[in-house]
């Protein structure tokens, strides 16, 4: 399996100097051809590609056979550190699609290796195939075709749906779910949609109105999922969820399994009538499905297996090769290290920061604005800084993207931000301030800020809203609650968090510049559960009512 088809010059003697100055490119993976034309044109790459890698072992015996190589192409194949060790001249990993879990990006970087990635290539056939099953199942496409092959003819059996007019609810509002919008125009559906990391007015301008989870559950006739899968996102659509909608909705899953709770689905679906029709798998490969028996239709994993998105991966994997090399752009570059100068600690202290301000403005609410200032060196570092506040915001953007990637994500969301001139006056040295304006519907926007600093290595919130001096551990289990000041409160948080089993380790209670209100800062020995944070804000009349673990 080490051999491939080359693709450049024959190696002719006359052509030996020639050869030896192009950068070798290896593509192991039936990836469209497309990306070794436009290298090969180019006239700076030699290409090898090999389409009929079948294991681990095959990738590793293809490397070890071009140890010259100076950039990889893959799709889904495993790039460990073993198969990078094979590779000493290796600059630049390329995944021909969004997702880099694949790649040890991690060992990449202590290697010097650059890892780039190609989002959105594949967001219209996903999209298209959302339709497709939807489409499907709502005429009962396939067993219509197995009845009708046997010599039946079951017009009434098989009375079908029709999608226009309906309200379709898209959960995730990226690439995909913006893409998937946009092809539903046409059938005339009342679009919902749930993505608190895009603004009010882009999803406006893709036909979309923003609600919350059990909203667009309760009242769409189809759900569709398109959110990666990560800690926050990892098991959300359970049976609160599944309850709300309507009898005979659909429910299409195209996201990631982990997404889903299986156990779920099965036992609301039978009450419910809900169709569910899923493309995604623990594991892709061959083997029993633990969906078989709850899902309508299942196919494997096809969203993104389309002539016109590999073609596209591979255009713009070879392309954005091109550039990093030639131009050194690189937007697309997922495991850039923070700069030489600046102090991881303050990249933390950015994204822990943000983390508390997200909580606090209410994650659920659509975010319009992001502001910051940096005071002291870190002026020099904000373009860097703003990687890690994205990463806080968006789980699915890696912290060690690069800063031109983080500004181009909050473009696509419709997210402002403004890095403001900092007064140097004021003596906050090397600190940090991140405000947050979100919209809370019907035109009423509301800000929080937030400010901290590094004391003695240990990352510090200095100021919540109009509340200063805090200097308060931004780590674990945190509790906030603001509202009106008056004696007793600080007694009814402490008994509500002991009938809870929660312990309090540490505690700030200060009054603000006018001394008319508080803040509870308290940081405890367990997550606390949204019905307690709700049970204590309804006793005290809190402002704002949060927890988050840092």
């Amino acid at each position: 399996m080490a051999d491939g088809v080359v693709f450049g010059p024959c190696r002719t003697n006359a052509g030996v100097a020639e050869m030896t100055m192009k950068k070798k490119v290896l593509i192991p993976t039936k990836l469209d051809r497309i990306a070794a034309e436009i290298l090969t044109r180019h006239g700076g790459y030699e290409v090898v590609q090999n389409d009929s890698i079948a294991s681990d072992a095959d990738l590793l015996a293809f490397v070890r056979a071009h140890p010259d190589a100076h950039a990889l192409i893959v799709r889904s194949e495993k790039v460990t550190p073993e198969v990078m060790d094979a590779l000493p001249n290796l600059k630049v990993i390329v995944r021909a699609g969004a997702g880099v879990n694949t790649i040890d990006t991690k060992y990449a970087r202590k290697r010097g290796v650059d890892v780039m990635n190609t989002p959105g290539a594949n967001a219209n056939a996903v999209a298209e195939e959302v339709i497709a099953l939807v489409l499907a199942d709502m005429r009962h496409l396939i067993p219509a075709d197995a009845s009708c092959r046997a010599g039946h003819w079951e017009k009434k059996a098989f009375m079908g749906r029709e999608l226009a007019g309906k309200t379709v609810g898209i959960v995730g509002l990226g690439a995909i779910g913006r893409t998937l919008a946009r092809r539903l125009s046409g059938f005339e559906c009342r679009l919902l949609g749930y993505d608190p990391f895009i603004s009010p007015d882009l999803a406006q301008e893709v036909g979309v109105q923003l609600t919350e989870l059990p909203t667009l559950f309760a009242e769409s006739d189809v759900v569709t999922l398109h959110v990666p899968e990560n800690e926050r996102t990892r098991g959300m659509i359970n049976r609160s969820l599944l309850t709300l909608m309507k009898p005979g909705a659909i429910l299409v899953n195209c996201a990631r399994a982990g997404v889903v709770v299986e156990d779920d689905i099965r036992a609301v679906k039978a009450e419910k009538r809900i169709r569910f029709l899923n493309d995604v798998y623990p594991k892709d490969a061959e083997g029993p499905k633990s969906v078989a028996d709850i899902a309508d239709i299942m196919v494997p994993h096809l969203g993104a297996s389309t002539v016109e998105a590999n073609q596209l991966a591979a255009r713009r994997a070879a392309e954005q090769l091109i550039d990093l090399d030639e131009k050194g752009i690189t937007t697309y570059v997922v495991n850039r290290d923070i700069p030489e100068g600046l102090d991881r600690s303050y990249a933390d202290l950015a994204f822990r920061l943000t983390r508390l301000c997200r909580a606090l403005s209410g994650p659920e609410r659509p975010l319009k604005l992001i502001e910051t200032s940096f005071y002291g060196n870190l002026k020099a570092f904000a373009p860097y800084l703003l990687v890690p506040i994205v990463a806080a915001l968006d789980e699915a953007f890696d912290r060690t993207s690069d800063p031109a990637a983080a500004r181009k994500l909050l473009a696509s969301r419709g997210i402002e931000y403004v890095d403001r001139e900092t007064d140097e006056s004021k003596g906050y040295k090397n600190s940090i301030t991140v405000d947050l304006t979100v919209d809370e519907g019907n035109g009423r926007l509301t800000r929080t800020s937030v400010r901290g600093t590094v004391t003695e290595g240990t990352l510090m919130v200095s100021r919540i809203n109009d509340f200063h001096k805090l200097y308060f551990e931004l780590h674990g289990h945190l509790a906030i609650f603001t509202y009106r000041d008056r004696p007793g409160v600080m007694g009814q948080i402490g008994a509500a968090m002991a009938a809870a089993g929660i312990n309090i380790d540490d505690i700030r209670n200060p009054h603000d510049a006018t001394g008319q209100h508080s803040i509870a800062l308290l940081k405890v020995n367990q997550p606390v559960p949204a019905e307690v944070v709700a049970r204590i804000a309804s006793q005290i009349q809190a402002f704002i009512a949060c927890a988050v673990t840092i």
